[in-house]
């Protein structure tokens, strides 16, 4: 992996106390060189959302997709096992595969070089007489993949925890509220381009203090007082029952859920750095936060469901699509506008509340710990003050 150039961090010094910490400079979210420290150290080392479960069926499926600007293929051997290596052939760094299909073995489309599903080499073509090499020890550099829900995950980071630890329990509790994950279907996919950096985006999503004034519609749906975010080491939870419905409330139109005698609560996981999950009564919401500049960023959401059928189900699942684009173009605005405040020479360290941004804090810890280990010269340099 490429070394990243390290970056005075003196700036800032991340306070455990919420009451006394103040938020990331805002130079971390204006200077260009940040995004490089970030790829390497964040999203080269954590597990990403790289595809879907259903793109990778059947012996011989395969899909091709870019993790931390490394280009990466996925591949179902024919023993059934889910593989992921560097698409990148091993002879002259030649793609290996292009796009999504079905092929019993991957060609480079340079010099012919064909590896098998499993990432062995099977043919080197005219490559007799090479000395000190034999054609069985070739093998594509593979790369840690895992199947979660309707999910393909990858992570570049051989030392990374493996995915099972990085959820902690968020897979149990999916179960528990018998949320059919697995079964689910995409059914629309929408992707939007924001002129902020990556990090304001996902400062946003994990507080609630904003919804009263910038989300009116959101705040008719949810129990505002009862919103709460709870921490864990690798992603935050946050609760949002549903507001309620009395015999006023039940008329009036413009509510999207209305809570009945059961339960009912919106759910939303942040798992870091950069992967949304957010459960409804009726569907799966994901977003996936990528970093198109350090200031540019491209939101993925996709919308899964049980198959809807026709009539009433696919309404409401309509319904729900428009109702969280209606939510998105009001963050957009949001995020915008903060990130020309951030370049302002008036704004440089903001404060929390106690009460509504810990999931906040949170995040910029884990940023914070994450640049931190700067390598320079093959030894960790924290840089602190």
């Amino acid at each position: 992996m490429k070394a990243a150039v390290a970056l005075d961090l003196s700036d800032y010094a991340f306070t455990p106390d919420l009451a006394q910490a103040g938020t990331l400079p805002a130079r971390w979210y204006t200077d260009p060189a940040f995004l490089t420290l970030e790829t390497e150290l964040i999203f080269a080392k954590t597990w990403q959302p790289v595809g879907r479960a259903e793109m990778v069926l059947r012996p011989g499926d395969f899909f091709t997709c870019e993790l931390a600007g490394e280009p990466l293929v996925i591949t179902r051997d024919k023993t059934g096992a889910l593989r992921g290596f560097y698409n990148v052939c091993r002879h002259r760094a030649g793609p290996v595969a292009s796009g999504k299909g079905n092929r019993k073995s991957l060609q480079c489309r340079y010099h012919g070089w064909t590896y098998g599903l499993d990432g062995r080499l099977r043919t080197a073509p005219e490559f007799e007489g090479v000395a000190n090499w034999r054609q069985e020890d070739v093998c594509l550099t593979a790369v840690r993949v895992a199947e979660w829900g309707p999910f393909i995950m990858a992570c570049l980071d051989e030392a990374a925890p493996p995915l099972e630890a990085v959820l902690g329990d968020i897979e149990r509790e999916v179960a528990a509220k018998k949320i059919p994950m697995a079964s689910m279907s995409l059914i629309e996919r929408r992707d939007y381009t924001i002129n902020c950096n990556w990090k304001v985006y996902i400062d946003n999503y994990l507080e609630g203090y904003h919804i009263p004034i910038a989300h009116p519609g959101l705040f008719r749906e949810i129990d505002y007082d009862q919103y709460r975010v709870e921490t864990f080491p690798t992603y935050s939870k946050q609760h949002a029952p549903m507001r309620p419905a009395n015999a006023v409330e039940s008329l009036d139109r413009d509510r999207r859920f209305l809570r009945t005698e059961a339960e009912e609560e919106a759910l939303y996981y942040w798992v870091f750095p950069n992967f949304m999950l957010n459960f409804y009564p009726d569907n799966l919401q994901i977003n996936i936060i990528l970093p198109l500049g350090h200031d540019k960023t491209l939101t993925i959401f996709e919308w899964y469901f049980e198959q809807p059928g026709t009539g009433g189900g696919w309404e409401s699942m309509q319904n729900s699509i428009a109702f969280s684009d209606q939510v998105q173009q009001e963050d957009i605005v949001i995020c915008e506008t903060v990130q020309k405040g951030l370049q302002s020479r008036s704004y440089d360290v903001g404060r929390f509340s106690v009460q509504r941004e810990n999931g906040v804090h949170h995040f910029h810890s884990l940023v914070y710990h994450s640049l931190s280990q700067q390598t320079q010269g093959g030894e960790a340099r924290p840089t602190t003050r």
